[in-house]
């Protein structure tokens, strides 16, 4: 058994993230774990840029109130209870909702080689408001 110490809270970089978001690392599974669980905290507008991951990705929102787009479909509300699973390689964003705080988990797993997460545009703001 290992107890990971908690790490410090960090801000999310502003080319990967629009607005205030915060950051902390739950884990970073060592091989051949590949599992990564990051905590995720959006104020409210605040999102993230458009993404996709190699393996996969599902959010579970803890509290509060946010938005989740892929891309080419509808803009969907999302709140605490809910998880959503986005599938290797499709592109999509999330984020608070306008208004609302929005804290989420976020789990996915490295690939046995290559990124774990291609980044793309920042989310325009005609974007986010659909």
């Amino acid at each position: 058994m290992e107890f990971l110490n908690k790490q410090p809270t960090v801000k999310a970089p502003a080319e990967r993230f629009t607005g205030d978001v915060w950051l902390d690392v739950v884990v970073k599974g060592e091989p051949p774990s590949r599992i990564r669980v990051n905590v995720v905290r959006f104020a409210p507008g605040a999102r993230n840029a458009w993404h996709r991951h190699a393996v996969g990705q599902t959010l579970h929102v803890t509290e509060g109130r946010g938005l989740i787009q892929a891309r080419g479909e509808e803009i969907v509300e999302i709140g605490p209870g809910d998880t959503v699973h986005t599938p290797p390689g499709e592109w999509h964003w999330h984020g608070a909702a306008p208004g609302h705080f929005m804290t989420h988990l976020a789990m996915w797993e490295a690939p046995e080689d290559g990124p774990e997460t291609e980044w793309g545009d920042l989310v325009t703001d005609e974007e986010y408001g659909g």
